[in-house]
C-alpha cells in the first residue's frame, strides 16, 4: 500500500530483496524532490523543514540526509543549510517533471486526483526513461487544462 506523505511517496508492505534496492532508491529520489520543493518555498532548507514536510523524525531525515552527501547529490554547511548539487538536482528535477506530468495526465483522463497523485507517484520512480518521453511526446501533443 502507497501513501502520499507530504512531497514523498511511501511504502507499507512486505519487500523482496530487489524491491528493497528500488525503495532505497526511490527514498533518495524522494528526498531529493523534496528538497527541490522547498528550495523553492523557502529561502534556505534544513533536515527539520524535511522532517516537517514528511511527518518524519529528524532522526530519520538526518540518516537520510547523511547518504544522500555520501553519494554526493546534496551538501550541508556549517548552518546545517542543505544545499542539491548538480547530480541531486538532476534527479530532483527529474523526479518533480515526471510527478508533475503524470499527475496532471492522470487527471484530464479522468482519474479522481487523489488516485492520480499516488499513482504518479509510484510510476515516476519505475518508468523508463524513453517509456516517458513518450507520454511527454503525447500529452504535449494535447491541450492540458
Amino acid at each position: 500500500m502507497y501513501q502520499k506523505t507530504g512531497s514523498l511517496c511511501t511504502n507499507f508492505r512486505l519487500l523482496t530483496r530487489m524491491e528493497i534496492i528500488m525503495v532505497v532508491n526511490e527514498s533518495a529520489e524522494n528526498y531529493l524532490e523534496t528538497i527541490l520543493i522547498l528550495s523553492k518555498e523557502l529561502p534556505v532548507v534544513r533536515s527539520v523543514d524535511i522532517a516537517n514536510e514528511l511527518g518524519f523524525k529528524k532522526s530519520s531525515v538526518s540518516v537520510a540526509m547523511k547518504n544522500l552527501r555520501e553519494k554526493q547529490h546534496i551538501t550541508v554547511d556549517k548552518s546545517g543549510f542543505i544545499t542539491l548539487t548538480p547530480s541531486g538536482r538532476e534527479i530532483a528535477e527529474m523526479i518533480y517533471e515526471r510527478h508533475q506530468l503524470l499527475s496532471a495526465w492522470l487527471i484530464q483522463l479522468g482519474v479522481e486526483k487523489k488516485t492520480a497523485v499516488e499513482d504518479a507517484c509510484k510510476i515516476e520512480h519505475v518508468i523508463s526513461k524513453e517509456s516517458f518521453q513518450a507520454i511527454k511526446t503525447h500529452v504535449q501533443g494535447q491541450v492540458m487544462p
